[in-house]
């Protein structure tokens, strides 16, 4: 028995119900229609059935293939075409007939393009507010290589939240996420913090850390003045990704939000099912 097919049988706890539903059909039928992609499909996620029935998605822009090999990530890695100029208008004109209040936008890592994609984020949360006034909107965006400048770029578009998920532990970070820097996204949610944004990471759990190193993340996310920490299980998408190394009970979660709250973080989301979008709207 491989590492992958030991851990089929998922606890019940992460258990959901197939998706479904008239509300899920349309918009996966507008999502199609419209050419856009989210990360709700590229990243299979596990709360899809439910976010497409209460008429909420994550947008995914820039493409969907990405310039890194993260080994936890189901984007597909490689080559990504060129920006598509029409894409901030698609984005926009989806949220309007969906008629959100909130919408969450994130992207591939553009490790290509001479500004990482700034000018293209910021083309794009332009339009979503001009065609959606009063809609508040999170970003997840990948790290700008500690290049201040293009994290202005998107940060002067005012999103309501900027996110950046540090993903996992210190130790493991390198196993994780060779191409990316522990410290680097340390400091880009401490500039980020510095534009007077609501700023947010995120980070799976169940990849082999230790409860002393999942404290010991919170603290570091709080000392760059993280106000929002969403905490997750992680499920390997195939075996030839990351390994799962266990599947973290439900109480441990709940430990490691009465202790991030405690040392002043803001809000902690942390339970099997969250994922670092899950219930945005919510956070604010």
């Amino acid at each position: 028995m491989n590492e992958f097919s030991q851990f089929k049988n998922k606890p019940k706890w992460l258990k959901v119900p197939l998706a479904k539903g008239e509300k899920y059909i349309q918009l996966k039928s507008l999502v199609k229609k419209n050419n856009l992609a989210t990360i709700c499909q590229s990243g299979n996620c596990p709360n899809m059935g439910e976010c497409w029935n209460s008429g909420t998605a994550t947008f995914l822009i820039l493409g969907t293939k990405c310039t890194r090999n993260c080994l936890f990530c189901d984007v597909e890695p490689g080559r990504p075409q060129p920006p598509s100029p029409s894409e901030p208008f698609d984005v926009a004109d989806a949220v309007k007939k969906m008629n959100l209040m909130h919408c969450v936008i994130t992207s591939v890592t553009r490790d290509d393009l001479p500004d990482y994609g700034a000018s293209h984020w910021a083309a794009t949360i332009a339009e979503v507010k001009k065609h959606n006034p009063g809609v508040t909107m999170e970003v997840l965006i990948p790290d700008m290589h500690d290049k201040i400048e293009f994290l202005k770029i998107i940060a002067d578009q005012k999103p309501d939240i900027i996110s950046h998920n540090i993903e996992t532990v210190k130790r493991l970070f390198p196993l994780v996420r060779p191409q990316a820097n522990y410290q680097r996204s340390l400091k880009q949610l401490k500039d980020t913090a510095q534009f007077n944004l609501i700023t947010k990471s995120g980070f799976m759990v169940g990849l082999g850390e230790t409860e002393a190193e999942v404290f010991e993340l919170l603290v570091n996310l709080h000392e760059q003045n993280t106000q929002i920490v969403t905490i997750g299980q992680y499920l390997a998408p195939s075996p030839n990704h990351y390994p799962l190394n266990e599947y973290i009970h439900p109480d441990q979660f709940i430990k490691y939000k009465e202790y991030g709250e405690k040392i002043g973080i803001r809000k902690v989301i942390s339970a099997p099912l969250v994922r670092s979008s899950y219930h945005s709207e919510r956070q604010l």
